[in-house]
C-alpha cells in the first residue's frame, strides 16, 4: 500500500509559512534593525559573561540588544512606556554611551543606535557631536561625583538597590 506523501507535504509547507510569518511579525514588532541579534540584556536570553567596556571613557554597560548587520553592531535600547514627540535627552544620553561602547569594543564605529518605545522607534545618529556631548557630562558628573555634589534625584528605594554607587552615596535609600 503506498503512502500519499501529498497532505502531509502541504501541510508542512503552511505551516512553515506561517511560522515566518509570525517570527517577521514579531520582529517588526520589536523595532529591531534588520541583522541578527547578538546579544540581549533583557532577562529572557542569557547575558553575556562580561558587559561592554569602554577604558578610554571609564564607562561600562548593558545594551537591551545588539544587533549585527554585516560588519555593523548597533545597539539597541527598549523603552516600555509610549514615545515622546522626540526621544528623551537621558535616553539618547544612553544610547550615545552604548554607541560608544559597541565602537570600543568591537572595533567599528556604530553609524547610530535604535531607541524602541511601546509605539514607535527612533534611529539616534552617533554623530561626532553626540559622542562630545557624552564625554562632556560623563566629566561634569564624575567630578559631581568626586565634590560630593551629586544629589539623589527620586524617592524610590528600588531604584537605590540597583545602583551601583549605593554603597557610596550618603542619600542611599537601600
Amino acid at each position: 500500500m503506498a503512502i500519499n506523501w501529498g497532505p502531509l507535504a502541504f501541510f508542512l509547507l503552511v505551516l512553515a509559512l506561517f511560522l515566518f510569518y509570525l517570527a517577521r511579525r514579531t520582529r517588526a514588532a520589536t523595532g529591531l534593525p534588520r541583522g541578527r541579534v547578538i546579544y540581549a540584556d533583557t532577562g529572557r536570553w542569557e547575558q553575556l559573561a562580561q558587559p561592554l567596556v569602554s577604558r578610554r571613557l571609564g564607562l561600562i554597560g548593558r545594551p537591551d540588544y545588539l544587533v549585527a548587520d554585516g560588519l555593523d553592531v548597533l545597539p539597541a535600547e527598549v523603552k516600555s512606556h509610549a514615545a515622546p514627540a522626540q526621544p528623551y535627552p537621558s535616553h539618547v544620553m544612553q544610547l550615545a554611551a552604548y554607541c560608544a561602547l559597541v565602537a570600543e569594543t568591537y572595533g567599528r564605529r556604530p553609524s547610530h543606535g535604535i531607541l524602541r518605545y511601546a509605539n514607535t522607534t527612533f534611529e539616534v545618529p552617533f554623530t561626532p557631536a553626540l559622542e562630545t556631548r557624552l564625554a562632556e557630562i560623563l566629566t561634569a558628573m564624575r567630578a559631581d561625583l568626586a565634590a560630593g555634589d551629586a544629589p539623589r534625584d527620586h524617592d524610590d528605594p528600588r531604584r537605590c538597590r540597583a545602583c551601583a554607587y549605593r554603597d557610596l552615596c550618603p542619600e542611599s535609600l537601600a
